[in-house]
C-alpha cells in the first residue's frame, strides 16, 4: 500500500481556502508551510487553514536562499515568522502543538547548516516523523538526522508559468517517471512512503484551475493513503 504525508508550501494565497476545503472534503491531513510576508497579505486565509484543522509550519519570513544569509540573518528570518505564527494561532484559538520548519528551495543554509540544525534543536522545533520512509538515499543524504522538513517527491507544478515551456502534462508525467535511484515511479511505488510537496500559488491556479485537486485525485485514484503527520522532538 502506498502511503504519504502531504505538505503544501507558501501559504497564504488567494486560493488557500479552496485548497483547504478540498483537503477537508477528501480527509487529507496536511502540513502547510507559511511564508510570513504572504501570511501578512492574506491573513484571514491563513486563519482559515488553522481553523479547519491544518497544521501550519514556518517557511521563513521573506522566502530567501538561506545559504546567502549570515547566521544572524537566518535566525531573524525564522523568528520574525515565528512571531507571526504565534499570533496567528492565538487569533485562531488553536493550540500550537507542533513547530515544523521547511527551508525555502530546500536550501539548508550552506556553511550554517549544522548551526541551524542546532538552533532548531535548542529552540523547540519539531521534526516530522520520517522513520517510515524506506529509501536508502534518505539516510545517505542525512535527512533522517535533520530537524527541518524535506521531501521525497516535489510535483514541481510551480514551474508552470507563461513562457516557461512547462505544461501541466509535464507535471502529470513526472508522477510516472521512474526515479533511477528507486527503480520506480511515484505511482508505481507500491510499498512506498512519501513526504509530498505541492505549492499554494495563485499564478498556477490562474493557468491550471484546481491543479491541486487534479494531482491529489490522481494519487487517491492510484491507491495512496494519506497519513496523519506525526512529530519527533530531537
Amino acid at each position: 500500500m502506498k502511503h504519504a504525508v502531504m505538505t503544501i508550501d507558501d501559504i497564504a494565497s488567494k486560493n488557500t481556502p479552496a485548497i483547504v476545503d478540498y483537503l477537508v472534503e477528501k480527509k487529507i491531513p496536511t502540513i502547510m508551510f507559511a511564508w510570513g510576508q504572504r501570511v501578512e497579505e492574506y491573513y484571514d486565509n491563513a486563519l482559515y487553514a488553522l481553523k479547519n484543522g491544518i497544521i501550519v509550519g514556518n517557511h521563513s519570513y521573506s522566502h530567501p536562499f538561506f545559504s546567502k544569509l549570515s547566521m544572524e540573518e537566518a535566525i531573524e528570518e525564522i523568528e520574525k515568522n515565528e512571531a507571526i505564527l504565534n499570533k496567528l494561532y492565538q487569533d485562531a484559538g488553536v493550540e500550537r502543538k507542533y513547530r515544523p520548519f521547511r527551508f525555502p528551495y530546500g536550501d539548508k543554509g550552506g556553511e550554517n547548516k549544522d548551526a541551524l540544525q542546532e538552533y532548531f534543536r535548542k529552540n523547540g522545533f519539531d521534526k516530522v516523523k520520517d522513520t517510515q520512509i524506506p529509501y536508502a538515499i534518505w539516510k545517505e543524504m542525512g535527512l533522517d538526522k535533520d530537524i527541518d522538513t524535506f521531501w521525497t517527491f516535489d510535483f514541481a507544478e510551480w514551474q508552470i508559468r507563461p513562457d516557461s515551456g512547462v505544461t501541466f502534462d509535464d507535471i502529470l508525467a513526472r508522477t510516472r517517471e521512474v526515479n533511477p535511484e528507486l527503480g520506480k515511479s511515484l505511482l508505481t511505488d507500491e510499498d512506498g512512503s512519501h513526504l509530498l510537496i505541492l505549492h499554494a500559488h495563485d499564478e498556477t491556479e490562474e493557468l491550471v484551475p484546481e491543479y491541486y485537486r487534479t494531482l491529489l485525485d490522481l494519487l487517491l485514484d492510484n491507491g495512496f493513503v494519506f497519513d496523519e503527520p506525526e512529530f519527533i522532538r530531537l
